[in-house]
């Protein structure tokens, strides 16, 4: 059955894409179909499917897919490593979109490092790691192409100390000694960039900091995957490795990875894909149970799109609920929306301490180094909150846990839906 492919023109942080395509014009896959403007962040956007383009609008593309879709692709043009990032329309694929051709537009000092972020830190995602178990040999060398391109002494592979079979790989395909693996405690948020930076380099940085300052660039796992086949292939970003989990009919795998999903792929498809949905869920999340939002069946899979999930049942919550939000994950708008779907009315709302806005974002001053939330928890009490809702990392789930529950406050996590869905241990006090 043929199928529409929808590629809104804003998959990244910049300037939207200009389409470079009209309707009823017939499409290949990896053919350019929107174009970065000049002298303008941005990223260029490519169809992942062969078909004819039946409308073009300001804020997308729609493509009717043919029935039957070859493997190949129109290659890119460019020669110089750089330009190929650039022409591929390669961003970060770990969720925040930025252009990684900017990222690496910047020769480092001469003691600069590249660092994969192979954290996979979101719970229930394994798609990269299952890359790597599959492939370490592309991981690697699409850190050695970043590391050429911006003359990096060196490369690390920061990955989570749990993932042994991954790591084991790693070290066997492993044969630059300019790249070394370094091990990350199993919490989260490891893999935020800064905490990444501390973890690594030994370097906390300021909350409005880069990376850059501490002479380091971070790429995601999958980002250093697409830059190899950029690079060595000439394929553009018109495929996606995700995870698909949750409340799936029939399948007893209730978390699955897919390689190479072409974006512009409806999500209602990839649930289909995965097993189809069961009949009751609460809501589908398009990223992880931390950070993700909520979607829609109709919606597209995008560039960013690293999972989805269909949500347990949201239970029934007190009338009178209080947010505790941490930069690290769920934010004010998201909390209040999964208040509202249990039925509380917010009575209060409280930020970790160390939450900091930027721009317009929350960023925590020591990602996942929590100073307590004793203070916090007792203004949400005083509010007349009969829980609370948090949205916190590991090490602040913990200080939650040891004085909520003594207000007789409940305690729920922004992740619950998602965990219980998968049937995995919710996140509240963890033992160290």
């Amino acid at each position: 059955m043929k199928q529409f492919f929808r590629f809104p023109l804003k998959q990244h942080i910049g300037a939207s894409a200009v389409p470079a395509i009209v309707k009823d014009d017939r499409i290949a896959r990896g053919q350019l179909i929107a174009f970065k403007g000049k002298n303008q962040l941005g990223a260029n956007l490519y169809s992942s499917v062969s078909g004819v383009v039946t409308e073009v609008t300001d804020s997308e593309i729609v493509i009717l897919a043919d029935e039957v879709q070859a493997k190949e692709y129109v290659h890119l043009k460019l020669e110089e490593p750089l330009a190929l990032i650039e022409e591929a329309g390669i961003v970060g694929l770990g969720g925040a979109g930025f252009p990684t051709y900017a990222k690496l537009a910047s020769p480092l000092p001469p003691d600069g490092v590249v660092i994969v972020n192979a954290a996979e830190c979101e719970p229930i995602l394994e798609h990269n790691i299952a890359a790597i178990e599959k492939n370490p040999g592309q991981v690697i060398r699409g850190l050695q192409i970043a590391m050429d391109v911006v003359k990096a002494a060196r490369g690390i592979i920061a990955i989570k100390e749990i993932h042994e079979e991954a790591i084991q790989r790693l070290r066997e395909s492993l044969k630059d000694e300019r790249i070394t693996i370094h091990l990350l405690p199993n919490m989260y948020p490891m893999g935020e960039e800064r905490a990444i930076v501390r973890e690594t380099c030994g370097v906390l940085l300021g909350v409005e900091s880069l990376p850059s300052e501490a002479h380091a660039v971070v790429i995601n796992a999958e980002t250093a995957c697409r830059i190899q086949e950029a690079v060595d292939l000439k394929k553009p970003l018109i495929d996606k490795n995700m995870t698909v989990a949750g409340k799936i009919r029939g399948n007893q795998n209730l978390v699955q990875v897919f390689e190479d999903v072409p974006i512009g792929i409806p999500v209602g498809a990839m649930f289909e894909r995965a097993g189809s949905l069961a009949e009751n869920y609460g809501e589908l999340i398009m990223g992880g149970p931390f950070t993700g939002k909520r979607t829609t069946l109709e919606s597209p899979v995008i560039k960013t799109t690293g999972g989805l999930i269909a949500a347990e049942c949201f239970p029934k919550g007190p009338d009178k609920i209080g947010l505790l939000v941490c930069a690290c994950g769920a934010g004010k708008e998201r909390l209040t929306e999964i208040a509202e779907s249990m039925g509380s009315q917010v009575v209060q709302v409280e930020y970790c301490k160390q939450a900091r806005q930027v721009k317009s974002s929350l960023k925590c001053e020591n990602p996942g180094k929590c100073p307590g939330q004793v203070q916090k928890i007792m203004a949400l009490k005083k509010a007349g909150a009969k829980a609370v809702l948090i949205s916190n990392c590991t090490d602040c789930s913990n200080t939650v846990m040891s004085c909520a529950p003594k207000l007789g406050l409940p305690v729920y996590h922004c992740t619950d839906g998602a965990l219980r869905a998968v049937n995995e241990k919710l996140i509240r006090r963890i033992h160290k």
